[in-house]
C-alpha cells in the first residue's frame, strides 16, 4: 500500500488487524504532531504567492516538504525558501518531479499562474495525489470542469486557495442564512478598487510585446505549458501574466474568489444564465479593462429569489452604497498585493449583499459582515446566532483533509462553479459583449465563438495529453 493511501485510512482505529496507536502514546495530546503522521507535500511554485504558501503549509506542523518545482529555480524570488529547505530536491519541470518521486509524494500546492494549474492538478490527481491549488482553478471552463471530474473519479482531497474559506466569515455567513438573518437576497455586489498592474499601459495596445532574453535560471517552454507560443518578455513573468487574457483572469479572477465565495456557495448560486458587461473602460483585446462592470443573472433556487451579482473594478469605478454604508475596513489578514500593499480607503475590498429586509456589508477574505445602519444592526443584535470557530486555517484544513480528519471546505465541487462563474465573467470582458448561458448544457447558446472558447485554444503540440487524463 502506498503512503498516501495509508495516510487517508489512518484514522480508522484498525486496518487488516493492525492496531493504530492512540493519540496520547503519539503525542498529539500535547499538539505535537510525530513525522510518521505528517503528508508529504510536493511544491509547484515556490517564488511570490507560492513562495507564501509552502511557508503556511510548513507552519502548520502537519506536512514534510520532499520536493520543489519551479520554472525560475535558484531565481531571487525562489531563494528564500531553498534557503529554509536546502536538502530539499528541486525540479524544474513538474512532469520529472512526478515521474522521479511520485511514490514519495501524497500531496502538492499548485501555487503557479492561474493557466498553469490544470496539466499539473490533472496529472497529480490521475496519480491518486491530493491537490491544493491556487484561486481561481483554472482558466477556462472546460479545464474547471475536467478538474471537477477529475477529483470525483480518483477521489483525492482537493481544495481551491481562497483562504478565507476556513475563516471567520465562512462560518458566519453559513450560520445566519440557517438562522434566517440572510434571506430573500436579491443582489450581491462584489467590489475591488485597488490599482491593478495593467492600469499603467496603454489601453490601444494593438500587439504582444517584443522577444526579450529568457533568464538563464528559467526553464521558458515548461512555463508555457498548454498555452499558445510566446516569446519571453518581463511582461508576464512575476505577476505580470495576470494582466493577459492568455495567461490570466484579472482582477476578477484575483479577487472574486475572495469577495463573492461565502455568498455564492450558501446562496447556492451555482451558474448563472446570463451575464452582461455593463461597463468596459479601455476595453482592447490583449489585456483586461481599466475599469469592469459586470452583471450575473442567476434564476430562482427552491425559495430563494432570482439574483444579480455584480461585480466591480477599476481606481474610479465603484459602485453605489446603501444608506448608512459608513466605512469598510481592510482585514489586516490580506496579503500584500505583489505589486504593493492594498491601499486603505473608505470602500476596501468586499461585498454589499442586499436582502429584503436587511442590507449587509462585508469586507475580502475572512471579513465578518455587519449589518448597515445603526439602528438595523441594535434591531438584530439580540437575534444573531452564535458563530461556531473554525478548527483549522485552509492549509490545515487541507492536510488534514488528506489524513482523512475532515473535509476540505473550498473542495472542487464547491470551488469549481465559483471559478466557472469567473471564467464566464472574463469572457464577457473579452468579447465585450453579453453572454446567455443554457446551465442544463452548459453551453453559450447566444455567441458561438464565446462558445468554442469555454475550452479555449487547443493546446500546444505535447502537451495534449494531460487533456486525456
Amino acid at each position: 500500500m502506498k503512503r498516501r493511501q495509508f495516510i487517508q485510512s489512518s484514522t480508522l482505529s484498525t486496518l487488516a488487524g493492525i492496531t493504530i496507536a492512540p493519540a496520547t502514546i503519539l503525542g498529539k495530546s500535547h499538539g505535537h504532531v510525530t513525522p510518521s503522521d505528517k503528508v508529504n507535500l510536493a511544491c509547484c511554485g515556490i517564488g511570490h504567492r507560492g513562495g507564501g504558501i509552502t511557508k503556511a503549509f510548513h507552519e502548520t506542523g502537519l506536512a514534510n516538504m520532499v520536493a520543489f518545482c519551479d520554472v525560475d529555480m535558484e531565481a531571487e524570488h525562489t531563494r528564500e525558501i531553498l534557503e529554509m529547505f536546502p536538502e530539499v530536491p528541486r525540479f524544474r519541470n513538474f512532469r520529472a518531479m512526478f515521474e522521479e518521486m511520485g511514490d514519495q509524494i501524497d500531496a502538492v500546492s499548485v501555487g503557479t499562474p492561474d493557466f498553469s494549474h490544470f496539466p499539473i492538478t490533472m496529472q497529480a490527481m490521475s496519480m491518486g495525489i491530493h491537490v491544493y491549488v491556487e484561486k481561481p482553478m483554472a482558466r477556462t471552463f472546460d479545464e474547471v470542469e475536467r478538474m471537477i471530474a477529475g477529483a470525483r473519479k480518483y477521489g483525492v482531497a482537493t481544495q481551491m486557495g481562497n483562504q478565507g474559506h476556513s475563516e471567520a466569515n465562512y462560518f458566519q455567513f453559513k450560520a445566519w442564512v440557517d438562522a434566517g438573518i440572510i434571506k430573500d437576497v436579491t443582489e450581491v455586489v462584489a467590489h475591488m478598487n485597488s490599482r491593478r498592474r495593467w492600469h499603467d499601459w496603454d489601453p490601444k495596445m494593438q500587439q504582444y510585446p517584443a522577444a526579450e532574453p529568457v533568464p538563464e535560471t528559467m526553464d521558458w517552454d515548461t512555463w508555457l505549458m498548454t498555452a499558445s507560443h510566446h516569446d519571453y518578455n518581463k511582461d508576464y513573468h512575476h505577476g505580470q501574466w495576470r494582466c493577459w487574457y492568455d495567461f490570466g483572469m484579472g482582477a476578477l479572477g484575483d479577487w472574486g474568489a475572495h469577495t463573492m465565495d461565502t455568498a455564492h456557495e450558501f446562496l447556492e448560486l451555482g451558474l448563472p444564465h446570463e451575464i452582461v458587461p455593463e461597463y468596459l473602460e479601455g476595453h482592447n483585446p490583449f489585456f483586461f479593462p481599466m475599469s469592469t462592470t459586470l452583471r450575473f443573472k442567476f434564476p430562482e433556487r427552491g425559495n430563494m429569489p432570482a439574483l444579480d451579482l455584480m461585480w466591480y473594478d477599476g481606481l474610479t469605478n465603484q459602485p453605489p452604497l446603501p444608506e448608512g454604508y459608513g466605512v469598510s475596513a481592510l482585514a489586516d489578514n490580506i496579503p500584500a498585493a505583489s505589486n504593493g500593499k492594498i491601499e486603505n480607503k473608505k470602500l476596501n475590498p468586499g461585498k454589499i449583499i442586499y436582502g429584503k429586509d436587511l442590507t449587509f456589508k462585508g469586507g475580502s477574505h475572512g471579513s465578518t459582515l455587519d449589518i448597515v445602519g445603526a439602528e438595523a444592526a441594535q434591531d438584530m443584535a439580540s437575534s444573531l446566532p452564535q458563530v461556531p470557530e473554525s478548527t483549522s486555517n485552509h492549509f490545515e484544513n487541507f492536510l488534514k483533509a488528506c489524513k482523512g480528519e475532515e473535509k476540505c471546505r473550498s473542495s472542487f465541487e464547491v470551488a469549481g462553479p465559483l471559478s466557472q462563474v469567473f471564467c464566464l465573467g472574463v469572457l464577457a470582458q473579452r468579447l465585450n459583449t453579453k453572454l446567455v448561458f443554457d446551465r442544463e448544457t452548459k453551453r453559450i447558446t447566444n455567441n458561438p465563438l464565446a462558445d468554442m472558447l469555454l475550452a479555449g485554444a487547443a493546446p500546444r503540440k505535447g502537451w495534449e495529453e494531460f487533456y486525456q487524463l
